[in-house]
């Protein structure tokens, strides 16, 4: 009966390794079901570990990274999967399996200019072993990639449209479809940029007709998107707005966040362009609404710093491996103190050797140290630097583009308003002057006009006011000493803090007045925040909290601490100490 259990059990194991077989084997069929759930999946992964099965436990990672974009979009979930379906391809030394992965990975990395390097990295080793490899499929498939990330390099390449071309050639000469059509995107997208929009027109609709043959969502919702740009560049908004929304409507389904970002943005662009300027601030505002979800979310930022984190995992391998030489080394030393004890020249010729190699030993420690400080300091920067150019970006397309328009329609109405009735013009003055202040509101809380043009105290003072004249409690600001000339990214850093303090006091504390007082001396800078308010747990909070994270991080970044204090019923004291010395280092980084 025993004999006859393990059998049932051990056919049915062989049978879903099949069907993994069958589900992982063939790019042109789905890879998971849409019935087949992450979960599932995992526990399936689980047995083929077990059972030391890593060629189907390597092709089910890679099933359960494509269900996980297919849910999440670009994700971190989906990049572990490819690494974990990576490591299983290298220890069964499947060559064809683990380079194909270096393709996929650096085509997931080029979904974030913040990768491009990696990606490049990526795509160009997989390239090396399929030129070894004769493999022309694949081949096409690396020039595509290094021709994707190359194309939005600035100024273009004047050799990048015959590269394209060729490898549209190599695409039909080796009946690849799936490549042509992408090559012949990457054509329309270079020529657009290039301000051709006829030879854009004509690429983007051959890719087309392919993609909607091979049902290629996102590279029909690409094909719509550079249509539409044709069609604005001859100035046809309606028709730039229809090519935008088929567009955005394959982009949703496909959870493309990136793509609907460029989408908004420009269907902003177009509506302002047709006059209707209600609709261009809702398109503005879903503009910045993706550009939050993309760039601040954990996803995001935990794709960014994965390759970081590698190499900060590779420099501890590499101290483990050090501190395995030293026990090595002081083994090997006992043994020659036991075979020299009897000289004194021996013995103090191994002393001396020791010492040499415990001093040896602490430089590789103090030098891996330093190397994974340095990374984690270069990945919190990468990534404050991300979200200050974006809102910096945004905040110019917000004052310069719909401002002004705003702007021009108030003028044109102010010198027409007595062709207007009573009962027209003063409701549309109130409307364009309330849509005025709401885009300066914004433009000027992504990046304040007062902080790049006067400086960090006359930026406070500024936020300070506006803030004041927005709520019933009264802030109020003080500052002693002469604040030294700092870089753009100190002073940034300090007044997003206090910006996020202040916005914290007001939505919390239900304070009467909050105090910011700023005192400086020639080493330190003590910046506190005060309130009269409810208080708060900070023990608690900042285990929790991603706003206290945050601020700690920056605050550690500047070479500063932060001191939390609260009491139930007796308020809220943050105080932050800055030294000048390490201020001044930073403005040479920037």
């Amino acid at each position: 009966m025993l004999m006859k259990f393990c059998s049932h059990r051990y056919i049915l194991r062989i049978v879903l390794l099949v069907l993994i077989t069958l589900a992982c084997g063939f790019e042109s069929v789905k890879v998971v079901s849409d019935t087949t759930s992450i979960d599932s999946l995992k526990k399936q992964i689980k047995l083929l570990v077990q059972d030391k099965n890593y060629s189907q436990a390597a092709q089910a990672f890679d099933s359960l990274g494509k269900l996980y974009h297919r849910q999440y979009g670009y994700n971190k979930y989906t990049m572990d999967s490819y690494l974990n379906s990576l490591k299983y391809y290298g220890l069964m030394g499947d060559s064809l399996g683990y380079f194909n992965h270096y393709l996929a990975i650096g085509d997931y990395y080029a979904q974030d200019y913040f990768m491009y390097a990696y990606a490049e990295k990526y795509l160009k080793k997989a390239q090396q072993y399929f030129e070894r490899t004769n493999n022309m499929p694949k081949i096409i498939e690396c020039r595509l990639g290094l021709d994707n990330i190359a194309h939005y390099v600035e100024p273009i390449s004047p050799g990048l449209k015959t590269h394209l071309r060729e490898t549209e050639r190599l695409s039909v000469q080796y009946k690849q479809p799936y490549s042509q059509a992408y090559a012949l995107n990457l054509l329309a997208n270079t020529y657009s940029r290039d301000k051709q929009p006829d030879s854009a027109y004509y690429f983007a609709n051959r890719s087309l007709i392919i993609s909607n043959r091979l049902k290629i969502n996102w590279l029909i919702a690409l094909n719509h998107f550079y249509l539409g740009l044709v069609e604005q560049s001859r100035y046809n908004s309606m028709a730039a707005i229809e090519a935008y929304q088929k567009s955005y409507n394959l982009s949703k389904v496909e959870n493309s966040v990136g793509m609907m970002r460029e989408l908004s943005r420009h269907m902003a662009d177009s509506y302002s362009r047709m006059g209707d300027y209600k609709k261009a601030y809702d398109w503005s505002l879903k503009t910045l609404d993706f550009t939050v979800q993309f760039y601040a979310s954990e996803q995001t930022k935990s794709i960014r710093l994965q390759e970081l984190d590698s190499q900060i995992k590779t420099l501890a391998v590499e101290k483990q491996l050090v501190e395995e030489q030293s026990r090595n080394q002081r083994v090997l030393n006992s043994v020659l103190i036991i075979g020299l004890i009897i000289s004194i020249l021996g013995v103090f010729t191994l002393v001396y050797l020791r010492r040499q190699q415990k001093l040896i030993d602490h430089q590789h420690t103090v030098i891996a140290q330093q190397q994974i400080r340095h990374l984690e300091l270069k990945s919190l920067r990468a990534m404050i630097e991300g979200q200050e150019g974006e809102r910096s970006r945004i905040a110019r397309d917000l004052h310069d583009g719909l401002g002004i328009q705003l702007s021009r329609i108030k003028l044109f109405i102010e010198a027409h308003q007595e062709e207007l009735p009573l009962s027209v013009k003063e409701p549309l003055n109130q409307f364009l002057d309330e849509a005025c202040t709401e885009t300066r509101l914004i433009s000027n809380d992504l990046r304040p006009y007062a902080l790049s043009t006067f400086g960090l105290i006359p930026a406070l003072e500024d936020l300070v006011q506006k803030l004041n004249l927005l709520n019933k409690t009264k802030l109020i600001l003080d500052h002693y000493g002469k604040m030294p000339t700092l870089g753009d990214e100190a002073v940034v850093m300090i007044y997003r803090v206090v910006q996020e303090l202040l916005n914290n006091a007001l939505k919390h504390a239900d304070a009467q007045v909050v105090t910011v007082q700023l005192m400086v001396n020639e080493e330190t800078t003590l910046i506190s925040v005060d309130d009269d308010g409810l208080g708060a747990d900070f023990d608690h909070l900042i285990s929790k909290g991603s706003g206290i994270a945050n601020i700690n991080s920056r605050i550690a970044y500047l070479g500063g601490h932060v001191m939390w204090h609260g009491e139930a019923g007796k308020g809220t004291s943050v105080m932050i100490s800055l030294p000048i010395q390490k201020l001044q280092k930073t403005q040479t980084l920037a």
